[in-house]
């Protein structure tokens, strides 16, 4: 099994004409995933060309693209100037989810598209994340599939380059995964750790949790507390950012200190306090899972 994603999700690429866009596509594609349409203003009417002769139709809307695919999740590869409209646009075709790649984008704008999402109740995956992988069935965003293998691990992390690593050593040691979640890490952000730790204690396949967080805010100590209450699956943590002064911004918009709680260390102890164990270091994650599943 699989969260948020799997082989029946169809998929429309908002900004398939971008560099980036064009270029996760063809990704995308070649791992499996059922890309049947992209959206570019202006440009309708036009194809994408994909593997071994494939084409993807593009159309200048959403509400099209849906209408005329059946579609049932977006992913959102334009400006950040943008990606907020775009965002709202998707919610309103009649997908369910919304995946953000964009990063920088502004948070008012983003205050409004995601009451605007919740309202249709769409999730939204991000903004500025990695997007998501469900092992083997659909990859939606930039997670590159070379490094997963199936197995009964879920990860989620505000953290691109973190979950990447987190992945790279547990498929090293034979821990393979069900879905890879990189919810980002924007002071707003559409989907959390909670929300993705409720969807693996549902999935029959996953039996455990890898969770990693970083400095700024509350919401690692939330989770932690969530998981204590309400899971009976082991979860692993780890938290970057061990060393960041006060203060200061570290990597992400939301990564930064701004009193007790926001601190590495706070976190480290809220997440012990509540039955997780900590790893020091990502290459620990590995030995720590080891652990947990006996």
């Amino acid at each position: 099994m699989a969260i948020f994603a799997d082989k029946k999700t169809r998929l429309v690429v908002q900004g398939i004409t971008g560099r980036d866009g064009s270029f996760h596509t063809t990704q995308m594609i070649e791992y499996g995933t059922q890309v049947v349409a992209g959206v570019t203003p202006g440009k309708g009417g036009q194809t994408f060309a994909g593997l071994k002769g494939q084409t993807v139709p593009i159309f200048n809307a959403m509400d099209e693209a849906v209408s005329k695919t059946g579609a049932n999740a977006s992913v959102i590869f334009v400006p950040p100037a943008f990606a907020s409209s775009a965002i709202m646009e998707a919610a309103d075709s009649g997908v369910s989810l919304v995946v953000a790649i964009t990063e920088g984008v502004p948070v008012q704008d983003m205050a409004r598209a995601h009451a605007f999402a919740r309202d249709r109740l769409v999730r939204v995956l991000g903004p500025n994340c990695p997007g998501l992988l469900s092992v083997d069935q659909a990859k939606i965003g930039i997670l590159p599939g070379q490094i997963v293998t199936k197995g009964p691990i879920g990860v989620v992390s505000r953290s691109g380059t973190l979950t990447y690593e987190a992945v790279h050593q547990l498929t090293s040691q034979g821990l393979g995964q069900t879905t890879c979640v990189g919810i980002g890490g924007d002071p707003l952000i559409g989907t959390s750790f909670i929300d993705c730790l409720e969807a693996f204690e549902s999935d029959g396949e996953t039996e455990a949790v890898v969770m990693i967080g970083e400095i700024g805010g509350t919401d690692e100590q939330q989770a932690a507390a969530y998981a204590r209450e309400h899971m009976n699956k082991p979860v692993v943590g780890f938290i970057a950012g061990q060393t960041a002064p006060p203060g200061r911004r570290m990597g992400h918009a939301g990564a930064i200190i701004s009193g007790a709680e926001g601190t590495a260390a706070e976190k480290i102890k809220a997440l012990e306090a509540n039955g997780i164990r900590v790893a020091e270091r990502p290459v620990d994650i590995v030995r720590l899972v080891q652990e947990v599943l006996g």
